[in-house]
């Protein structure tokens, strides 16, 4: 049985319409005072259950809202819950870099196992080791292929006036990835974090003169990252500037930075909804629902996983 939370039904939709089925019905409410309630309107009794609840803004809501459900389906009995989080909030925090700061990302997946999920499904984790903050498995999916594929697509691939370039350190590998799967050199932009949304680029790392560049990263929040790589690369000689992230988080003036960028098209997946009345004539989305549909199928039939991103069983 498939549920949606409150934080971004639509996704949610495209997922049930892939694995055509319809969404179950649950009746979700937000007192006055701010505190969520849940209820299955269906009997979920030794039903394999999956919540797909994407952690996006109000992040604190929604959070609250998954672990109602995930608590509420225990409490009915379900024979399993497997909570399907696309976003998976406060995943930068998760590693103490001062004195007497929280590991975030590890309380909340302590939350999850408190409430009774069985099995997490994510995409692209800030950082890998977040897996082994859970004591039960993890689907610990990539929206890489997704975006290959769209490269692929538009003419990149190994072309020879085109270069992947990591905004920073921090991406050197997810853009190796990207550069060997389309057979393309690969770069790297460096720059000094001054705090959280502050940074300073420094220097281009390899050769970007006279190619297109293709920047990718696992989340744009700020923007400033992403624009401040492209201006880098601009001024070191580079025709154009495309720009690639599994997780549109857009806070503050990310759409505006965005459209008055040098960067000439912006491509994201759909585990966040993108906030309505913005500016988005640059951004393009691409949906991540066949792959998290072929898993949730998968998982259900005791299937590999592995086998979603090795063009076997997807929903295509």
């Amino acid at each position: 049985m498939l549920f949606s939370g409150g934080g971004y039904p639509e996704l949610a939709e495209r997922i049930a319409d892939r694995l055509d089925l319809e969404l179950g019905s649950v009746e979700l409410v937000q007192f006055s005072n701010g505190e969520v309630y849940a209820r299955y309107l269906e009997s979920v009794r030794g039903s394999d259950v999956f919540i797909v609840q994407s952690l996006c803004d109000p992040v604190n809501k929604n959070l609250m809202e998954l672990l109602v459900m995930v608590d509420a389906a225990k409490r009915a009995s379900a024979e399993s819950i497997v909570a399907v989080i696309p976003w998976y909030a406060y995943s930068r925090q998760d590693r103490k870099t001062k004195p007497r700061e929280p590991i975030t990302a590890r309380l909340v997946a302590e939350m999850l196992k408190v409430a009774g999920a069985d099995r997490i499904m994510t995409m692209d984790l800030h950082v890998g080791q977040i897996e082994g903050f859970f004591s039960f498995p993890v689907d610990h999916l990539t929206a890489m292929h997704t975006f290959v594929d769209h490269f692929v697509d538009e003419g990149f691939q190994n072309a020879p006036d085109t270069v992947v370039v990591a905004p920073d350190t921090g991406e050197v590998k997810m853009a190796k990835r990207l550069a060997d799967h389309l057979g393309l050199p690969w770069a790297i932009v460096n720059k000094i974090r001054r705090g959280p949304g502050e940074s300073e680029v420094t220097h281009v790392i390899g050769e970007v003169s006279g190619r297109r560049a293709i920047l990718i990263d696992d989340i744009i929040d700020g923007g400033g990252t992403m624009v401040g790589a492209a201006e880098a690369l601009l001024s070191e000689g580079a025709t154009e500037v495309y720009a690639a992230a599994t997780h549109a988080v857009f806070s503050g003036r990310a759409y505006e930075r965005i459209e008055e960028s040098p960067i000439r098209e912006v491509v994201v997946t759909d585990t966040l909804p993108l906030k309505p009345g913005k500016p988005r004539s640059k951004i393009r989305t691409l949906t991540i629902a066949p792959i998290l549909a072929s898993t949730i199928r998968n998982v259900f039939t005791d299937d590999s996983v592995s086998a979603v991103f090795m063009g076997e069983n997807q929903l295509f």
